[in-house]
């Protein structure tokens, strides 16, 4: 098959980028001619098989769900985005994906805005929800709820994760037609037991590859010398509990570290976001390691070394996808 997936972002440090790469490097291992549209300016960091990846031009705006740092882009909140900027920013998307069709699928990530720029084409598509922005970005805004609705009503198809993602997707855009749910898959490959020094020595050589981030400048990339922070923190027995996703006060880490206090374990926190510096400062910093963001390759060593994977969100999910490969 010839497939194009749009992802208005980027291919990893967070769920759906992380969607997206995965998604892409299975359907093209399995042999589909794959092509992602994305707004990710380092395509070669990220292992997608056999994909090819396009940087569509819409221009230094990025509409976001929750506002973080992203190089080269002014990010700003899509409820806070004048309509005919939105407009241009899709149709700029959309004729970048126009380019290469026709495809035997069209699958755009998002509501919105893939679900606008898959309506934009003139092409059958598929909408995938994920979730972040139905509740931090549609909920209440009649306007969003409403585009939510039309591009909806347009697809070939429409795909959720859980039925939790479904039930928010009916509330919030009123949609009643047919919902597919496919839960996100796991690489059983990968995610493996190991023993513990097997796993801390292949966490280490795989932290000895990060790209140089000096001062921890780039919060996107593995905080500097994680190498050595992670070899020293981790030696010896002590029970260890591993939290990865993003740093946001929705996330519940602070709950983490509250509880971390009374017992006799360490934690090794993973994520970034603009929470980090207050979990910095209420956390134990004998008993609690803070790494930035990390990859699948550090990820599934770092859990073997782990005695529990903790996910403290205070708000609803759209999948467990930390659970699960946990």
């Amino acid at each position: 098959m010839r497939i194009l997936i749009w992802h208005g972002y980027l291919l990893g440090g967070t769920g759906s980028n992380v969607y997206t790469r995965q998604l892409a490097r299975e359907w093209s291992l399995q042999g589909h001619d794959v092509t992602v549209f994305c707004q990710d300016s380092h395509p070669e960091r990220s292992d997608v098989g056999s994909a090819r990846v396009e940087r569509p031009d819409a221009g230094s705006l990025l509409p976001v769900f929750v506002l973080d740092e992203y190089e080269g882009y002014e990010p700003r909140l899509l409820q806070d985005c004048a309509r005919d900027d939105l407009d241009s920013w899709v149709e700029a998307n959309a004729a970048a994906v126009r380019e290469h069709l026709p495809a035997d699928l069209l699958y755009c990530n998002h509501v919105l805005l893939g679900g606008a720029v898959g309506r934009a084409t003139d092409a059958p598509y598929v909408v995938k929800a994920h979730g972040s922005e139905l509740e931090y970005s549609m909920r209440g805004n009649r306007e969003l709820e409403q585009w939510g609705l039309e591009v909806l009503n347009r697809a070939h198809a429409v795909v959720v994760g859980s039925t939790h993602i479904e039930a928010v997707l009916r509330e919030v855009c009123g949609y009643e037609g047919e919902v597919h749910e496919i839960p996100p898959g796991v690489d059983v490959d990968a995610w493996l037991p190991q023993p513990p020094d097997v796993a801390l020595a292949e966490l280490i050589a795989e932290a000895r590859k990060d790209p140089a981030n000096p001062g921890n400048a780039n919060a996107r990339l593995p905080d500097e010398g994680n190498a050595a922070r992670l070899a020293a923190f981790l030696a010896g027995g002590k029970p260890t509990v591993v939290y990865f996703g993003k740093l946001l006060y929705n996330k519940g880490v602070h709950l983490l570290l509250e509880a971390l206090a009374g017992i006799d374990a360490r934690a090794v926190v993973v994520g970034f976001g603009d929470y980090r510096n207050e979990l910095e400062r209420i956390a134990d910093p004998d008993k609690t390691l803070f790494t930035g963001p990390l990859e699948h390759r550090h990820l599934r060593h770092l859990l073997a070394l782990a005695d529990a994977c903790v996910v403290p969100s205070i708000f609803p999910e759209a999948f467990g996808m930390v659970a699960a490969e946990a």
